[in-house]
């Protein structure tokens, strides 16, 4: 065979090959080859709910049945949407009838926190208060768009009507509780009365000309109309303890 044969031979051993492979493709049989493919990436499991803003108040009023009672009532809220976790309400109360004052900080665990759409709010107590010079620097995340409800709902903010952005907190920009003689908690929570007041802070960062969302301004009393006011709802933050 002369060297003109064999190339022939061997043009058509390719394209024989080529037609062959064309042909196994288009019949879904084509063969497979070496060539790995890298798998995705698992998705990120989303972090469990461990901060939220109830999406309802206790009868609208300051009276929360004192700290037990805020408290049941972030754990209720939170056993609704499926939440194995122990929950506290972010209050401070003052010294009283021969008991301590509690601070909000102490009673909240130690972070990190998460909204119900899986969004860091805080890593811990010193981010969530700007203890640290980073912290006070960066801030957290609390704000409009992060501070949701256990149901995963935005809060009606200053802009809205009606106006809720005023959270009960009876708390000091550091998350501690007042230690001058005037109420900063509607008796610790268990007055609905005119008289009286609650300190409270605003969500959204807006408005008064305090933008603290958790020490913006007392309230003008202890009920509904009071609270309201001032754009409230007696609503509270809580927070996962563990």
């Amino acid at each position: 065979m002369n060297k003109r044969s064999v190339f022939l031979t061997a043009l058509l051993s390719v394209s024989t090959l080529a037609i062959a492979q064309q042909a196994a493709a288009q019949s879904g049989n084509a063969p497979t080859t070496n060539a790995t493919t890298t798998p995705n990436a698992a998705a990120k499991p989303q972090p469990p709910l461990s901060f939220f803003i109830t999406s309802e108040g206790i009868g609208k009023v300051a009276d929360l049945g004192g700290l037990v009672g805020a408290d049941k009532h972030c754990q209720q809220l939170a056993t609704a949407v499926g939440s194995k976790k122990t929950w506290h309400a972010y209050l401070s109360t003052q010294a009283a009838d021969g008991k301590p004052a509690i601070n909000a900080r102490d009673r909240i665990g130690s972070g990190p926190w998460y909204n119900a759409a899986g969004a860091a709010v805080a890593k811990d107590v010193a981010d969530l208060h700007g203890d640290t010079l980073e912290a006070a620097r960066l801030g957290n995340n609390l704000s409009r768009r992060s501070a949701l409800t256990e149901k995963n709902e935005l809060v009606k903010s200053s802009t809205d009507t009606p106006n809720q952005h005023d959270i009960l907190t009876g708390s000091k920009p550091d998350g501690t509780a007042f230690a001058d003689a005037a109420d900063h908690t509607c008796s610790n929570y268990t007055s609905g009365a005119a008289e009286g007041s609650a300190q409270v802070g605003h969500f959204d960062r807006t408005g008064g000309g305090n933008t603290s969302w958790n020490s913006a301004h007392p309230s003008k009393g202890c009920g509904q109309e009071n609270l309201v006011s001032t754009g409230g709802a007696a609503l509270l933050y809580c927070f996962a303890i563990n």
